[in-house]
């Protein structure tokens, strides 16, 4: 099942993407949900980030391909992003004033389920609701400079996520390709994760509560580039979906 929110006539649902076409639902997508019966041609609509996190974590290192032939650590490196970076499939990335380089970050992202406490690994699974795409957008003169990554990963638009959150995925084992104005620049199997979703959810939730909705970015592959005004960023997810967004230089 690939679960969207959307927008209609100011009105934001969540819904089942069902080809081209949308059926409405209610309830919580984190629970139990029904169809109402009432469907909308996908082009009527205004797809949203599928999610409303409460918080997010993305990965550092995650990928042998992205660490340069170094070695990769012990253990998870997770770090915060703000639920304000958020931006919708489609949106526009804004460099910010003063940033200075910029680089995509193609990655899979794990949505919670449900409520996870102290969740062992075998038990992790269950509480995942599905993956979707993201891109975590990264001011690299920043992320050197700065002892936080505050503004480097959390800037606003810095977290493009969706189309949609896929239930059924086999997140295990999905090609993610990243294309920069039609070009592949990062293309590698979630199956080469160094710790895959269910271990990050694990470690994470030993320290952190993880609620419904909260969002795990699992790390990019291989080497990053940089993006400017006028790019146009796909992150794919496959048989997942396609996340588009343009970039474009903060107003002056």
């Amino acid at each position: 099942m690939k679960l969207i929110r959307y927008k209609k006539d100011s009105q934001i649902s969540y819904g089942i993407l069902d080809g081209n076409r949308v059926r409405e639902i209610q309830g919580d997508i984190f629970g139990d949900l029904s169809e109402t019966g009432t469907q909308y041609p996908l082009e009527d609509v205004m797809l949203l980030a599928p999610c409303v996190p409460t918080k997010m974590f993305a990965l550092a290192g995650n990928y042998k391909s992205h660490l340069g032939g170094g070695d990769p650590s012990e253990e998870p490196q997770p770090f915060f992003k703000v639920p304000t970076s958020v931006l919708d499939p489609m949106g526009t990335i804004i460099i910010p004033r003063g940033s200075g380089e910029v680089h995509y970050e193609g990655e899979m992202v794990a949505v919670i389920k449900k409520t996870a406490k102290r969740v062992s690994p075998e038990e992790a699974p269950a509480y995942i609701l599905g993956v979707t795409c993201g891109n975590d957008v990264s001011a690299r003169i920043w992320q050197r400079n700065d002892r936080q990554w505050w503004r480097a990963k959390s800037s606003d638009t810095f977290s493009p996520m969706g189309p949609v959150i896929d239930t059924e995925a086999d997140y295990g084992n999905l090609l993610l390709q990243t294309r920069l104005n039609g070009e592949v620049v990062q293309s590698q199997s979630t199956a080469d994760l160094i710790f895959d979703a269910p271990h990050l959810v694990s470690f994470i939730s030993q320290v952190v509560t993880l609620l419904p909705g909260d969002a795990i970015f699992t790390g990019t592959p291989g080497t990053t580039g940089r993006i400017k005004a006028g790019d146009i960023v796909e992150v794919e997810l496959e048989g997942v979906g396609i996340l588009k967004n343009s970039v474009a230089d903060e107003e002056l």
